[in-house]
Formats: C-alpha cells, structure tokens, sequence
C-alpha cells in the first residue's frame, strides 16, 4: 500500500506562486510515475502534470510554462511549483501514483494511488 498526503495549498492572489508537495509512505515510489490533478467545484478532475519514472514530464496546455513537476525520489515526494497562478487554477489539487507501466499518465485510470487533496485558491 501506497500513503499519499499533499501539502502546500492555500490562498494567493492572481499572478502569485505556491508549491505543493505530496509525500509517500508506505513503501518506496522512486521506480513509479508520479501526477498531479486537480478539480475545480462542477466540473470534472482534470490532469496536470506528471512525471515518469525516469524523469520525463507533461503537462496540460494550460500550465505550460506556469507550473513545474519535480521528484525528489531519496524523500519519495513529488512537487508542483505553480506560478503565474490565475483565478482558473482554483481547485483541489490531488497526487497520484501509477505502479504500473504506461507510455502516456495524463488519464486517471493509470493511477492506482490516491491522495486526499489540498485546496487552492487564486483570487483576483
């Protein structure tokens, strides 16, 4: 079993910057895909970012350039630096962890592994 708890949310004006972490226990993630989505209040969850297991990154077109996903695999946690942050980046924000091996991490069924969430919020 895999324990996953975000930190980092809050409250920022439009144009500021948070980063998020999401810590793993359980057992060790550094050979797993990590990701992170979010969900805004109505609408579905939506990808954000991931990265593989060997390092490589994507993102949805709308944080491109904004927001950055970074692993420190020796601590198991995963990182979302956002800046730029605008009014429709409002959302809970949620890890994930994928244990198996996939060439694309940008739907939620390739993650096995939850967290419970952080709640971001930009104001205007």
């Amino acid at each position: 079993q895999v324990q996953l708890v975000e930190s980092g949310g809050g409250l920022v004006q439009a144009g500021g910057s948070l980063r998020l972490s999401c810590a793993a226990s359980g057992r060790t993630v550094s050979t797993y895909s990590r990701g992170w989505f979010r969900q805004a209040p109505g609408k579905e969850r939506e990808f954000v970012a991931a990265i593989n297991w060997g390092g490589a990154t994507s993102y949805t077109d709308s944080v491109k350039g904004r927001f950055t996903i970074s692993r420190d695999n020796a601590k198991n946690t995963v990182y979302l630096q956002m800046n730029s942050l605008k009014p429709e980046d409002t959302a809970i924000y949620y890890c994930a962890t994928a244990t198996n091996y996939y060439t694309d991490y940008t739907s939620n069924d390739k993650y096995n592994y939850w967290g419970q969430g952080t709640q971001v919020t930009v104001s205007s």
